[in-house]
């Protein structure tokens, strides 16, 4: 019998490596096979689009916040991965009916390099794991010495329209902002809230607004929309899976962040 804690500081235990996993966030079923154990992912959400063929080759059980039971009940899972953002604590306990539940609870970076050595450990990829947070280390490393001599700007960011709404503190979001020396002007705001767009205009005046393409799929007639309530607003659309997803996707979020600072400088 083997002993694990997850992010949340619950006790799991396993007869043995886990070899049928069901994976209910995004972000980590693409890290499940970066870390090289595709083969024993058996369930997913609907959301969970990278890789692209992941979907065709494994059975979808839902979406992240509705579920279907009986579909997952009927995988015989070792092991359900879930995040405390994305899957109700409800849902965590009627899967707890079903086997052992790891959950993540993802707010920097570093809690991303604790999932990963997590995930090292439950699925017996520790070299894999290591690999991946190393390489992780150094991009972070190169991307503070790029950003260092950068000038600061106040944004706004985007994730939801009817209602409009931002991303607050205590978020990756944000802390993917920080890192960027974005200047949160609704720092202030817990997780998700709705505001009222003239506030940008009153007290909040962002040197940019950013569209996120997710979860509202925000496009360029949008920006049009939005420039008549702020015409004098910088508004540009960006990738919403780098700035919010974790696990291997942030790989390729660093260069990201450079083209967008380089459009950025051009911009201001």
């Amino acid at each position: 019998m083997f002993l694990f804690k997850d992010q949340l500081n619950r006790s799991i235990e396993l007869a043995k490596v886990p070899k049928r996993i069901v994976s209910l966030v995004p972000s980590q079923t693409e890290l499940l096979v970066d870390l090289g154990v595709e083969d024993s992912v058996v369930g997913l959400t609907k959301f969970c689009v990278h890789p692209t063929h992941l979907r065709k080759a494994k059975t979808i059980v839902g979406g992240t916040k509705q579920v279907h039971f009986d579909k997952i009940k009927a995988l015989q899972p070792d092991i359900i991965l879930c995040n405390k953002e994305e899957n109700t604590k409800e849902m965590v306990e009627e899967l707890e009916k079903i086997a052992p539940v790891h959950v993540s609870d993802i707010y920097t970076i570093d809690d991303t390099l604790v999932l990963i050595e997590q995930y090292g450990e439950l699925f017996a990829v520790r070299g894999k794991a290591r690999e991946i947070t190393n390489k992780l280390n150094d991009l972070v490393t190169e991307f503070k010495s790029f950003i260092a001599k950068r000038q600061a700007n106040k944004v706004a960011y985007f994730i939801w329209r009817k209602p409009w709404m931002v991303a607050g503190n205590n978020t990756i979001i944000n802390h993917i902002l920080l890192l960027n020396k974005f200047e949160n002007v609704f720092a202030e705001e817990s997780r998700y809230p709705e505001v009222d767009i003239t506030s940008l205009v009153e007290k909040n005046k962002p040197d940019f607004v950013f569209l996120s393409s997710e979860p509202y799929p925000f496009k360029e007639k949008h920006i049009l929309e939005l420039k008549e309530l702020l015409p004098k607003a910088n508004i540009l659309l960006v990738d919403g899976e780098y700035f919010s997803w974790y696990g291997t996707r942030l790989l390729g979020a660093f260069d990201y962040f450079k083209s967008l600072h380089r459009i950025i400088s051009s911009e201001s």
